[in-house]
Formats: C-alpha cells, sequence, structure tokens
C-alpha cells in the first residue's frame, strides 16, 4: 500500500491543487489536520466548505483520511470544549474522519480529534480502547499534534508536543502515526520529521510557504518513508533502526521510480 502524508495545509488552495493532482497515484491519502486558517481572510464556514469540495476531489480519485487540527475548531460540545463539527459524520462521504476507524487491506486506520479539554480527551481515549480491540494487524493513528518530548515536536525553542498521545502510545504501541501542528520541526536543530516511540514510528512532515507542501511517501509493504521538502529528501527504512542524522535519498527507489513524487501543482 502506497501512502500519502500531508498536513497543515491552512487553506493554501495551490497545496490543496497539488494534493488533487497526485491522489491517484496513492491507494491512501492522509491529510493530518489544520485545513484551516485561523488567521485567513476568509470566513472560517466559507473555508469549511471550499475544503469539502477539495475533500471530494480527492476521495473521487483514492481513499481519503483526515482528523482536525487546531485551525478547524468551529464549534463547541456540551461541556464548553471546542471541536471541528465540520469534519465529523464524514465517512457517510467516503472519508474518514475525527474519531472514526477503518480497516484497509490487513492495517487498521482511527483518527482522532483534536481535544481542547477533559472530556474531549477522554473520548479519544475510548475511541482508542475501543479499536484496539478491532486490531488485527498493522495499526496507524492519525492525530494532529506529535507526541510530546520528540524532535518533531521541537520548534527550535520548546517542545509542543502532546503528553495524552504519549501515554496512549506507550499503552497502545500503534506502528504508526502521523502527524503534523509543528511546522518547524524538520528544519531546526535538534527537531526532526520522524522519530521512534519505543517500537512505534512518529511522524512531522512539518510546513513552509510554497508549494508542493512538505510531504512524506510511505509504502507499507516496502517498509520505507521518504520526506520531501524544500530543505531536502530523506528516507528511513521501517525495519530497521532509526539512523540520526536521517540520511538523504541519492536514489529513488524501484517501488517509486514509476511516477513523479513532486509534481507541479495542479493549476486546473
Amino acid at each position: 500500500m502506497r501512502l500519502l502524508l500531508v498536513s497543515d495545509l491552512h487553506y493554501s488552495l495551490p497545496l490543496f491543487d497539488w494534493v488533487v493532482g497526485v491522489a491517484g497515484d496513492f491507494d491512501v491519502v492522509v491529510m493530518a489536520g489544520d485545513h484551516l486558517d485561523l488567521a485567513s481572510l476568509v470566513d472560517g464556514r466559507a473555508q469549511a466548505t471550499v475544503v469539502r469540495k477539495y475533500f471530494d476531489r480527492i476521495r473521487a480519485k483514492t481513499k481519503l483520511l483526515v482528523c482536525s487540527g487546531n485551525h478547524d475548531l468551529d464549534s463547541k460540545n456540551e461541556a464548553g470544549e471546542w471541536t471541528a463539527r465540520w469534519l465529523t459524520g464524514r465517512r457517510k462521504d467516503g472519508v474518514l474522519s475525527d474519531g472514526e476507524s477503518t480497516r484497509i487491506g490487513d492495517i487498521l486506520f482511527t483518527a482522532c480529534p483534536w481535544w481542547d479539554g477533559p472530556v474531549s480527551q477522554a473520548e479519544i481515549g475510548r475511541q482508542l480502547e475501543k479499536a484496539a480491540k478491532e486490531r488485527q494487524g498493522r495499526w496507524i493513528w492519525i492525530y494532529h499534534a506529535p507526541p510530546s518530548k520528540s524532535p518533531i515536536a521541537w520548534s527550535g525553542q520548546r517542545y509542543f508536543g502532546d503528553d495524552a498521545l504519549l501515554r496512549w502510545i506507550d499503552e497502545y504501541q500503534p506502528d504508526i502515526v502521523m502527524c503534523g501542528h509543528v511546522h518547524e520541526a524538520p528544519y531546526v536543530a535538534e527537531g526532526s520529521w520522524v522519530d521512534r516511540v519505543g517500537a512505534t514510528w512518529v511522524f512531522n512532515t512539518g510546513h513552509y510557504l510554497g508549494a508542493p507542501p512538505a510531504h512524506v511517501i510511505m509504502d507499507t509493504d516496502e517498509q520505507e518513508a521518504i520526506w520531501f521538502s524544500a530543505a531536502g529528501t530523506q528516507h528511513v527504512r521501517l525495519t530497521e533502526d532509526l539512523a540520526r542524522p536521517v540520511p538523504n535519498l541519492s536514489a529513488l527507489p524501484d517501488w517509486l521510480k514509476d511516477g513523479d513524487p513532486i509534481p507541479a501543482p495542479d493549476q486546473g
């Protein structure tokens, strides 16, 4: 299975255009939160309408899995905690989103919402407990914030990771967690786009202005992940220990040579 991971597109339509343009090259596209942009002059409801249309265009080409980030919150639950209501219930539209799990091949995918307080955090705990009972093979989580104390959560000045996620990883030991949120992590000293927490691989693409976005391409059969960005291209083999510094990619692997991993943005 070939997966594409992107995150933190923040209502940058050229970046969404790029994802639409390449989506058909992948079995699964994962968009790990912050689809909207709180700083945009465009009203949040209008942003959500446009992004949902992009979701439809992507899912017309492949399977789409998304989760919410802190920029995606639009409503409050009964406890007064912010949630991304515009993303809930998207499974009926063919998009796996907050609070849902699905099995694709031998992999169970679980999409976790951004939590804003103890009630929504506890809901994620119950979600993971339930999904763990369905686990038969590999398990991948989509979770916007990275785990705390990890290089993928390092901004260059402080860690912005999630303590609860770190506890859940320790308890359930998923195979992979796909994150975003900390834009600077892959580009600063002591930061990274990839880490291991016990036996769990965790990824954060990072974010910068310009297209194409930073992204990770992963092949679950070949057990390899490659990070493409304006800062360079690096790769890891998921069957090996993580080495630092993470090695640069010198040549495309055979499984990726048939296509262009960084095509120009779709202007259509």
